[in-house]
């Protein structure tokens, strides 16, 4: 099972506060321990629901319980983080042998070369040459092909484009992926890519990137 690490987080809680309390946390406590907003831990909890990897009572308060199918480490057997990703400067390459149609059929053909990532969203005219990567948390941008536990690559940069994808410091402190636009009367509107998420509107924000590509492992 695909979970983000704060997901992760979200799970170790739920057990944490069964096995002491004997119910699980508010949706406000789970935001006080994250340092995040209600709203945020809400989409968190219904994606790890989806998953099955939470479990809730319909209209019981406290009723979030960890499925009996998941294991989750405890912090003593938990891996390093920073064992968990490869340093950025090893190159990574992969045979690209052709093409495939995702329409109608098209011939088959030899090609000797190679599809290098660092080739791909590397440094090139117009970018900073820093690029670093997140992991997705939510399905905000669902409609843009940006789903929850998918990796985006990020150009580091404080400006961005109308339209670009970014990820922004907003002023109560959160850093969010959304489609960036500077509105007629100075405002700036980041745009959700799902129908379900409201589009946030603040008088300023911080550009932290913009991002030049999405990874995902099935």
């Amino acid at each position: 099972m695909n979970l983000t690490p704060k997901q992760l987080r979200v799970l170790k809680l739920v057990r944490e506060s069964r096995r002491r309390n004997g119910y699980s946390p508010t949706m406000q406590e789970l935001a006080d321990e994250l340092g995040v907003s209600k709203v945020t831990v809400f989409e968190h909890v219904e994606s790890l629901i989806k998953k099955g990897a939470l479990e809730r009572e319909s209209n019981k308060a406290r009723s979030l319980t960890v499925s009996a199918d998941i294991v989750l480490p405890d912090e003593e057997d938990e891996v390093p983080a920073r064992q968990l990703h490869e340093s950025a400067a090893n190159s990574l390459a992969f045979p690209l042998v052709g093409r495939v149609a995702a329409g109608m059929p098209i011939e088959k053909f030899e090609q000797r070369e190679s599809l290098a990532l660092e080739d791909l969203f590397g440094a090139r005219t117009g970018r900073s040459g820093t690029t670093f990567a997140l992991q997705v948390d939510g399905m905000s941008m669902r409609d843009e092909g940006i789903f929850d536990g998918d990796y985006v690559l990020v150009d580091q940069r404080n400006t961005a484009r109308n339209g670009e994808r970014v990820v922004a410091l907003l002023p109560n402190g959160e850093t969010t992926l959304k489609s960036y636009y500077k509105e007629k009367d100075g405002r700036i509107r980041l745009q959700p890519a799902n129908p379900e998420f409201k589009p946030i509107i603040v008088d300023d924000c911080s550009i932290q990137g913009v991002v030049i590509g999405v990874l995902r492992r099935y």
